[in-house]
């Protein structure tokens, strides 16, 4: 029996990024949406054939036909959204964050661990498969030792045109409402006048922290930090005694500029990762002593990467390449971050 998903929330980006690639993969069935707007649910169930309409997410967790569910919603919605699912019983894809503390986050992921269910966080990005070609680079250099060992790296993300190449969705004049259970937006010890600006910190730049972690080790430390009340930041994390430095600039003109670099003895790996919404893969290129390879991309897209894996997953029973357990890092690492904010 084909997986049948259920997407709540139906703006630009359930739709666009999550929407469209569940309805475009044969292995599952999209049997259900819910959205707290009736127009914009009818006229997305309309575009996308999906055969059922629900106000609530609640309603639609009643539903037997629907075993998995993608969350794009509000987010300080998110987690008690999620946890419902969880405890429903049906798998999850959730969109980042996963929540605001690291305490919620764990609550999150226990819920998955106690009923062995599929739990994945849309970090869409450790899906690129310019990603992939990149990490098994670096495993190949780091076991052959051509280029000596990784004596640091640098990601940068300055925010900018999120790159969206066709709109492949629709919009009603609905105004979001109100109503949702909200979960507090930031640790106890923050005061609520940076809690926007560390909202914003992680949903733009969370990615890149979580991207870090997939290509030099899943549990850095906070070595320094340094963050605007905005939530742009300088951040150095410390893998096991390799430094990254971080730089973080949202709401800038221009293109969307993002990636990461590591470095050896006598080269490195850049990752240049295209625009958030962008219908492209990450470019490669890898230094060898003066000598430039750039790796040349397939044309594949992370959202319908990540929505295939979740599928399989699913089917499967696979742990997700950006699980809900191993998210719960990337919050901590942001209340680290924070933190001499506040204490400072």
């Amino acid at each position: 029996m084909k997986p049948g998903i259920g997407i709540i929330g139906t703006g630009m980006v359930g739709q666009m990024c999550h929407l469209a690639n569940f309805a475009a993969n044969p292995a599952c069935r999209v049997v259900a949406i819910a959205d707290l707007r009736p127009d914009l649910a009818a006229a997305a169930a309309q575009k996308f054939g999906v055969p059922r309409i629900y106000a609530t997410h609640r309603e639609l967790l009643a539903d037997a036909e629907v075993s998995a569910v993608v969350v794009v919603t509000k987010r300080r919605a998110t987690g008690p959204i999620v946890l419902d699912a969880l405890n429903s019983g049906r798998h999850v894809l959730s969109e980042k964050p996963m929540a605001y503390t690291t305490l919620q986050a764990a609550s999150l992921a226990d819920a998955a661990r106690r009923r062995s269910l599929v739990y994945s966080i849309g970090y869409m990005k450790r899906h690129d498969a310019g990603m992939a070609r990149a990490l098994a680079e670096l495993k190949r250099l780091r076991s052959d030792g051509s280029l000596g060992r990784v004596v640091g790296a640098r990601g940068w993300c300055f925010g900018g045109d999120t790159g969206r190449s066709h709109d492949n969705f629709v919009m009603t004049g609905e105004t979001r409402p109100d109503g949702l259970e909200l979960w507090q937006d930031g640790p106890d010890w923050m005061p609520g006048a940076l809690r926007p600006g560390y909202d914003n910190f992680l949903n733009v730049f969370s990615h890149i922290i979580n991207l870090s972690r997939y290509a030099l080790g899943s549990s850095p430390t906070v070595a320094a930090s340094s963050v605007e009340t905005s939530g742009a930041a300088t951040v150095t994390l410390d893998f096991a005694g390799i430094a990254c430095a971080l730089q973080l600039v949202n709401g800038s003109e221009g293109t969307w500029r993002e990636g990461l670099r590591i470095e050896f003895e006598r080269g490195a790996v850049t990752i240049e990762l295209p625009p958030p919404f962008a219908e492209r893969e990450a470019e490669v290129i890898i230094d060898q002593g003066g000598q430039i390879t750039r790796l040349a991309g397939e044309g594949s897209w992370a959202f319908r990467r990540q929505a295939n894996a979740f599928v399989a997953d699913i089917v499967g029973r696979g742990t997700p390449v950006a699980s809900g357990e191993d998210s719960v890092t990337d919050i901590a690492l942001a209340e680290a971050i924070w933190k001499p904010k506040v204490s400072g």
